[in-house]
């Protein structure tokens, strides 16, 4: 059972300013990244011959997908780029909606929302650069606050993290009180630190079930807040939140590619619409698609009904399987570019700062997830 929450409440007014006492001292602001480790000059970025013998192997991962006359344009960051975040000691991790060129040329530890924030917290780098939108920047940040954590671009944002905030959240917690709140890793820090525990769409049921509770708040993806309820017998409340990629689809869209190729695979993330899910032949987690798709016969036909770089991605790695397309791209994602990788190695750009307070209560919910089995 599934039910919508719309709190229907005037958020709370803002209390009057107080007058502060003037400081007796100055403390000074933290200095930037750039100031810490220093800024690199640009290295060159012809693609020469021996540019061209060092990323040859790197190209044979992607050769499936990127077709040999983009190999110049990109080679030359790449190897720039590797040779760099070596010098800095600098990891970078990529989401699955990353560009191949990004997910399997340059990024050291790539999967989905999950793997990535568990990586974050493990990494012994002095500096993270997350390939991926800004509430996965956070929550790296969240996991090692002593790490410097950077986003090449900073505008690469997220519509379904930006569809609730914490104010939301507090409302919803008043209306619900001694419900417990589960909110996907897809949301900022700030809505993180006012809810009990994150879940990403690998483990959301089991998240849900193991607070024990017969009705449990699920939040901003009301998509995959039903995906959940279909798969347990605990009451979900949800938000009216969702991703701008995922909601596009339509089951009459995916039928149309059955009737067309009636022995088409088709796979779903959880965050399409009911109909859409119902359509499919398997629906899970980015993870999960993955390894189900890896795991058909040579020759199979599948739709992948995600972000079109996943389908890049997956298909550099399973060349055996032919991939048919309906894709959605994300705009927030495709922000993140080789070039503006290497400008975030070499000049430190991008740093994403989180309050402490808010940093520390958001760790608790994240670790909660990340620590479950344990």
């Amino acid at each position: 059972m599934v039910e919508t929450v719309e709190t229907g409440e005037e958020k709370a007014p803002k209390a009057a300013p107080t007058r502060r006492r003037p400081a007796r001292a100055r403390t000074a602001k933290p200095k930037n990244a750039a100031y810490r480790f220093g800024v690199l000059p640009m290295p060159p970025l012809d693609y020469t011959p021996e540019v061209a013998a060092e990323t040859a192997p790197l190209y044979a991962k992607v050769a499936h997908v990127i077709p040999a006359i983009e190999w110049p344009i990109h080679a030359p960051y790449v190897k720039a780029i590797n040779d760099i975040k070596k010098q800095r000691g600098a990891v970078i991790l990529a989401h699955n909606y990353m560009t191949p060129e990004i997910f399997h040329c340059v990024a050291d530890i790539v999967g989905d929302s999950l793997q990535l924030a568990r990586e974050a917290a493990k990494t012994d780098a002095e500096i993270i650069v997350q390939g991926g939108v800004h509430f996965m920047a956070e929550t790296s940040k969240v996991l090692a606050p002593e790490k410097t954590v950077l986003i090449p671009d900073g505008e690469a944002g997220c519509s379904l993290a930006a569809s609730i905030t914490a104010e939301d959240v507090r409302l919803i917690r008043r209306r619900y009180p001694g419900v417990p709140i589960v909110a996907y890793v897809n949301t900022s820090a700030e809505v993180k630190a006012e809810v009990d525990v994150t879940c990403t769409s690998s483990n959301a049921i089991e998240v849900v079930e193991s607070l024990g509770a017969d009705t449990v708040i699920c939040l901003p993806d009301q998509y995959l807040a039903r995906w959940v309820a279909s798969n347990t017998k605990v009451k979900i409340i949800t938000w009216k939140g969702s991703c701008e990629v995922h909601e596009r689809f339509t089951g009459d869209e995916l039928r149309a590619y059955r009737d067309a190729d009636p022995g088409v695979t088709i796979i779903a993330h959880p965050e399409c619409p009911p109909d859409v899910i119902a359509a499919a032949d398997f629906a899970g987690s980015t993870a999960k698609m993955v390894d189900f798709t890896k795991s058909l016969a040579p020759g199979s036909r599948v739709v992948l009904v995600t972000e079109c770089s996943m389908a890049d991605n997956v298909a550099a790695e399973a060349p055996d399987v032919e991939f048919v397309r309906p894709c959605n791209l994300c705009p927030h994602m495709k922000r993140i570019t080789l070039p503006k990788i290497l400008d975030c190695l070499l000049n430190l750009t991008g740093e994403v700062v989180v309050d402490e307070t808010v940093a520390a209560r958001a760790r608790a919910a994240v670790e909660r997830m990340i620590h479950l089995k344990n």
